[in-house]
């Protein structure tokens, strides 16, 4: 069973604990963090008030369901669970199996005026999901039980799967054919078909297989007004293409059921290297260089110095004298202090991954890259979804960390990066409090990067100074974004979190748009209202 207030399931064999390195190191980054009590799942229980829903044969409205859909994966939702203030809940949860049940839930709330939420995974980390303040019973739709394979067409390399399958189904039925969508997000294990259109999700190795736009072929949506299909065309030119308005939706439109997606044959093979750069400056070259010279990699990651540092050392636990021996080996290759990470992969024939390795390293020799030949890109590949599972284990100790991301042009990246995570940094100056902020480049393009800053701080003496204090790191992150006109989202959506700062990115008239577009499938405001939108266009 899912954790209640966590990430991950309960039995997880990933699940982390802190090493006494790793401890120290926090309490000389950021100081000696503050152990809270946290609120159990009895407690939260304790608060649910009564449904307002009438009784329906394909609707719960048990407490303990309610809690369970009132909060994803956000640091605020963190944060609200483990404190026990949550005083917002779905008034009931359907869990549909099949478009057709969808379409009688639709109808329900259309004529009893509810408002409709859809849930994939569970695991979105700006709001998506989140229950707002509002007069009308609330009704939330778990597509978690519509997560099988419906049809594959190996001929158009199509497949199409109900949209609550998660990544480790879609993978493991592909794979029965020879075929994989190839879509990680750091969220994989537990994120779904349906969630990842409905936010434009992109995944790790979006380089080679593409980011979820590129893979979403058509599909089935339930509207309040109707079913919509989007039929399976290679490419038109037949006006506005409705895929589009249908990605990014987050459920203002309806709710994604059947998800058709291209697929690609197994890769023959993969592999993943690390190598080593002087500075920040000559590895954001080497990165730029090898995606405009259209080097075939499947990804390629870039930690700036002190992201660098802290995951060498990070990884290291107690016992760093591995670290120290790659430094003092690095040191005499002329990589020392400043020193970057970039981590890239080939996917695909065996002959194309020789030849666009040979390629990369090349390339990265030229411009006094050194590779590493530790085992350390075999080392990323094996932990590259465990990230999301150290928030518990450092909220245990009274720290949290989160995460910023944006997309900027490359002629803006080394400011944008720098500003950014100078502005998280000091925004708790005023309390005194050390922020340890890094950032890497996760996704690259011919024009340009995301940027993608993690930072750690004390959750403090109370919960509630936690959220005081990620407040103020967001804002300031965010205006350091909009300043350099990135966007206020690479991967994660809008949700609740981002809505306000959308503006700077699509305009007036956009937003004036999209918001017709959401009031003609939705006229009177019943699905998912709060999330998208600005405040005052929602």
């Amino acid at each position: 069973m899912r954790l209640w207030n966590g990430w991950g399931n309960e039995d997880s064999d990933l699940t982390m604990e802190l090493s006494s390195g790793l401890r120290s190191l926090l309490e000389a980054l950021v100081g000696t963090g503050t152990a809270l009590p946290q609120a159990t799942l009895n407690d939260v229980i304790s608060k649910v008030p009564n449904t307002r829903l009438d009784i329906h044969p394909l609707i719960i409205t048990d407490a303990e369901t309610r809690v369970r859909h009132a909060r994803g994966q956000s640091l605020p939702d963190w944060l609200d669970m483990h404190s026990g203030n949550v005083d917002k809940f779905p008034d009931g949860v359907a869990f549909p199996e099949s478009s057709e049940q969808v379409r009688e839930l639709l109808v329900h709330a259309k004529e009893n005026n509810l408002v409709v939420i859809p849930y994939g995974g569970g695991t979105s980390v700006v709001g998506h999901i989140n229950p707002e303040n509002t007069d009308k019973p609330i009704l939330t739709i778990d597509m978690g039980k519509m997560n099988s394979m419906m049809s594959i067409d190996t001929e158009s390399q199509l497949a199409t799967f109900g949209a609550g399958a998660p990544g480790p189904i879609v993978e493991e039925e592909l794979k029965k054919h020879g075929y994989t969508l190839g879509h990680f997000p750091q969220s994989w294990e537990l994120s779904t078909l349906g969630g990842w259109v409905a936010s434009r999700s992109s995944g790790q190795q979006s380089l080679h297989y593409g980011r979820i736009e590129n893979m979403f072929a058509g599909g089935r949506i339930e509207t309040l007004n109707g079913t919509m299909i989007i039929p399976t065309i290679p490419a038109s030119s037949a006006g506005p293409d409705v895929r589009e308005m249908i990605l990014g939706s987050e459920g203002r439109l309806g709710i994604i059921t059947e998800v058709t997606i291209r697929i690609t044959p197994l890769p023959e093979k993969e592999k993943f290297q690390v190598v080593f750069f002087p500075s920040w400056e000559i590895g954001m070259s080497a990165a730029r260089e090898l995606i405009q010279q259209r080097v075939a990699l499947s990804m390629v990651r870039l930690s700036n110095p002190l992201e660098t540092t802290s995951l060498l050392y990070m990884g290291a636990g107690s016992d760093s004298s591995g670290v120290v021996a790659l430094e003092e080996s690095l040191s005499k290759k002329g990589v020392g202090e400043g020193k970057v990470m970039m981590t890239f992969g080939v996917t695909g024939s065996a002959r194309h991954c020789d030849a666009a390795y040979q390629l990369a390293l090349d390339h990265c020799s030229d411009l006094g890259g050194v590779a590493d030949e530790s085992g350390l890109g075999d080392n990323w590949a094996h932990g590259r979804f465990r990230a999301p599972y150290l928030r518990d284990p450092l909220g245990a100790e009274g720290y949290v960390v989160d995460t910023m991301e944006t997309a900027v042009d490359w002629s803006k990246v080394s400011e944008a990066a720098e500003n950014i995570e100078q502005a998280i940094r000091t925004a708790l100056d005023d309390e005194d409090e050390q922020v340890h902020a890094y950032t890497h480049l996760s996704h690259v393009y011919g024009q340009g990067s995301s940027i993608y800053t993690t930072y750690l701080f004390r959750i403090g003496e109370s919960y509630a100074q936690g959220m005081s204090r990620w407040m103020k790191l967001k804002k300031a992150g965010a205006d350091q974004i909009i300043a350099h006109g990135g966007t206020i989202s690479h991967q994660h959506g809008v949700g609740s979190d981002h809505k306000n700062y959308l503006t700077a990115e699509k305009g007036e008239l956009g937003i004036a748009a999209i918001n017709s577009l959401c009031e003609q499938f939705d006229p009177h405001g019943q699905m998912n209202p709060g999330k998208l939108l600005p405040d005052n266009e929602s």
